[in-house]
């Protein structure tokens, strides 16, 4: 396995392709997406493990929404059973999926956890939530949750995958993972700015309806739904950002990020 560097433009690469891959099984790529959220709300209403749980799962989750985006780039329609792929793994890579989860589960408790004894945040006051939420505690709260969540973002990203496809070892799997990121940090940020641009498009143009038509609750109520469509297709260009970033070592050469069209090669 070799590490590809990669310039800017596969960042813009990931995001078209994800967008065109979602449009070829919208349904399907959404159902699967909402079949996780549904299994992680189950878990959390567990007692005591409930939280530990919904989050463990995450990256058995991320796998299974790459593995759908997979076969729906390749023309296939992605079945609910691909959301199982880590536990259809062999057994050695079933256990390093449980060691990333279980890993994952503890990182993001640790830094939901630090953020408040950080920053002292108000109790919240009745009647008062919008200056609670938009307070500048809360604000500050916010910015050091991302940035502690961050690097735990970049250790898991592509570790999932490598496990899986690769074979690779939990704790090389975090490694590798995080030095890829970094080391294509250009396409990263291009991708990273592509969603945030076009997400926040759709959120001023929504806003901007619902004040044409004089009904401000209305954004409200359509950004949720937009909202859970939007990280549907965000999760659904995570594959293209794996696929080109690492190859195979037999491989004579390194994956494309996409045709000049932005469709996927073979």
């Amino acid at each position: 396995m070799k590490l590809n560097i990669l310039p800017a433009r596969a960042g813009f690469a990931w995001f078209r392709l994800g967008i065109r891959t979602f449009m070829r099984q919208p349904l399907a790529l959404t159902g699967l997406f909402f079949m996780y959220m549904a299994a992680a709300s189950l878990l959390s209403l567990l007692p005591v493990v409930g939280s530990f749980l919904a989050l463990a799962i995450v990256p058995a989750a991320t796998l299974g929404l790459m593995a759908a985006t997979r076969e729906a780039a390749e023309g296939r329609f992605p079945t609910p059973r691909v959301m199982l792929s880590a536990l259809r793994a062999g057994r050695e890579q079933m256990r390093a999926m449980a060691v990333l989860g279980v890993a994952y589960a503890a990182l993001s408790l640790l830094v939901l956890a630090l953020v408040p004894v950080v920053v002292d945040l108000p109790p919240p006051a009745p009647g008062d939530a919008a200056e609670t939420v938009f307070g500048p505690q809360m604000q500050g709260a916010m910015l050091l949750g991302m940035a502690l969540y961050l690097p735990v973002s970049l250790l898991f990203w592509h570790a999932p995958a490598l496990v899986y496809w690769h074979g690779v070892s939990p704790a090389k799997s975090l490694f590798f993972s995080f030095v890829a990121c970094v080391r294509n940090v250009r396409a990263m940020l291009a991708y990273g700015l592509a969603w945030s641009a076009l997400v926040f498009a759709v959120s001023l143009a929504v806003v901007l309806v619902s004040l044409a038509l004089g009904s401000p609750g209305l954004a409200g109520s359509a950004l949720v739904p937009a909202g859970v469509v939007f990280t549907a297709l965000f999760t659904t260009s995570l594959w293209f950002t794996f696929r080109d970033s690492f190859v195979a070592d037999e491989a004579a050469a390194p994956p494309p990020a996409g045709n000049d069209d932005g469709t996927p090669r073979a």
